[in-house]
C-alpha cells in the first residue's frame, strides 16, 4: 500500500505536468520550434510510461499482485522499457542539440526542423531495437521484485539474461550518459571561456552560474533515475549467486518511474519560454510573474537552452534564454 500511494502520487503529478507541456506546445505556435521538439518527445514518452507503467503498478499494488496475466506482463514490460528508454535517450539528444547549437562544432550549421524530427525518430527506433529482443527469446519480461510490475529479467542470472543486461547497460545507459556528460562539459567550457573574457559583465557571469546549476541538476536527475537500475542489473549479472530482497529489487523500477515527474520540472519549467506559456495557461491567460520575467512574445523563438553564445563584433556574448 505504501508503494501504491507512491505510484498514485506519481500518476497524478506526471499526468498533470507532462499533459500541460503537450497542451501548451499545441496551443502556442512559438513553442513549436525545432529545439523544443525533443522536449515534447520527452513529455509524450513520460506520459506513456505513466499510463503503461505507473498506472498499472498502482492498480497491482492495491491488489497485492499482478492481476493482468502473463501476456499483459510481457506487454507492460515492453511498453515501459520502450518509452522509458525513449525518455532516457531524449535527454541525451537534448544535451547534444545544445552542444551543436552553442559550441558550434560544425561551424555555421543551422539546426532545422528536419534535424529535430530525425533526433526524435532516433530515440524511438533505437529504443525499439533494444526492447524487442526479450519478446523474441533474448532474455524476457517478467514480474519484478514485489511482482506488481514487469520489466527485463535482470535478476535471475543465466547467460541469456546476463548478455542482454550487459548490452542494455552499454547501449541504453553508458552511451546516453557519456553523450550527456560530453555535451554539457563542452558547453560549460565554452561558457567559462566567454565569462573569463568578459569578467566585468554581470550578465555573462550570471548566465554561467545559471547554466552550471542547470547542468548539475540535469546530470544528477539522470543518475538518480537510472543509476539504481544499471547498478542492480550489473551486480546481478556479475554475481549470479547474490540474493536480493523483493522490496529492494523493486526500487530501481520505482526510481525510474518517478523521473516522469521531475523531468518536465527540470527540462521544461527551467525554460523561460515554456514557463511563461505554462503560467499563462494555468492562470487563465494571465501570468502573475510577468513583471519578474521576460514576456513570452519577447523570448527568442526556438531558444530552449538556458544560455546562447553569439558572435558580435569579433567577440562572444552569453545571454540567458
Amino acid at each position: 500500500m505504501a508503494v501504491a500511494t507512491l505510484m498514485g502520487t506519481v500518476v497524478f503529478l506526471a499526468s498533470f505536468v507532462n499533459g500541460l507541456v503537450v497542451v501548451v506546445s499545441v496551443k502556442y505556435k512559438r513553442l513549436r520550434s525545432p529545439l523544443n521538439y525533443i522536449l515534447v518527445n520527452l513529455a509524450i514518452a513520460d506520459l506513456m510510461v505513466t499510463f503503461f507503467g505507473s498506472t498499472i503498478s498502482f492498480s497491482n499494488n492495491v491488489n497485492g499482485y499482478f492481476t493482468l496475466g502473463e501476456t499483459m506482463c510481457q506487454f507492460e514490460g515492453f511498453m515501459v522499457s520502450l518509452t522509458g528508454i525513449v525518455g532516457l535517450w531524449s535527454l541525451a539528444i537534448l544535451a547534444f542539440e545544445r552542444y551543436i547549437v552553442i559550441c558550434k562544432p560544425m561551424g555555421d550549421f543551422r539546426f532545422q526542423q528536419r534535424h529535430a524530427v530525425w533526433g526524435c525518430l532516433f530515440t524511438w527506433i533505437w529504443s525499439f531495437a533494444w526492447t524487442v529482443p526479450p519478446l523474441c527469446g533474448w532474455s524476457s519480461y517478467v514480474p519484478e521484485g514485489l511482482r506488481t510490475s514487469c520489466g527485463p529479467n535482470w535478476y535471475t542470472g543465466g547467460t541469456n539474461n546476463n548478455s542482454y543486461v550487459v548490452a542494455l547497460f552499454i547501449t541504453c545507459f553508458m552511451m546516453p550518459l557519456s553523450l550527456i556528460i560530453f555535451s554539457y562539459v563542452s558547453l560549460l567550457v565554452v561558457l567559462r571561456a566567454v565569462a573569463q573574457q568578459q569578467k566585468e559583465c554581470q550578465t555573462t557571469q550570471r548566465a554561467e552560474r545559471e547554466v552550471t546549476r542547470m547542468v548539475v541538476a540535469m546530470v544528477m536527475a539522470f543518475l538518480i533515475c537510472w543509476l539504481p537500475y544499471a547498478t542492480f542489473a550489473m551486480v546481478v549479472a556479475v554475481n549470479k549467486d547474490i540474493v536480493i530482497h523483493p522490496i529492494l529489487a523493486s526500487m530501481p523500477s520505482y526510481f525510474s518511474k518517478t523521473a516522469t515527474v521531475y523531468n518536465p520540472v527540470i527540462y521544461v519549467f527551467m525554460n523561460k519560454q515554456f514557463r511563461n506559456c505554462l503560467l499563462t495557461t494555468v492562470c487563465c491567460q494571465r501570468n502573475p510573474f510577468a513583471g519578474d520575467e521576460e514576456a513570452v512574445s519577447s523570448t527568442t523563438a526556438g531558444s530552449h537552452t538556458e544560455a546562447t553564445v553569439v558572435s558580435e563584433g569579433g567577440g562572444n556574448k552569453v545571454s540567458p534564454a
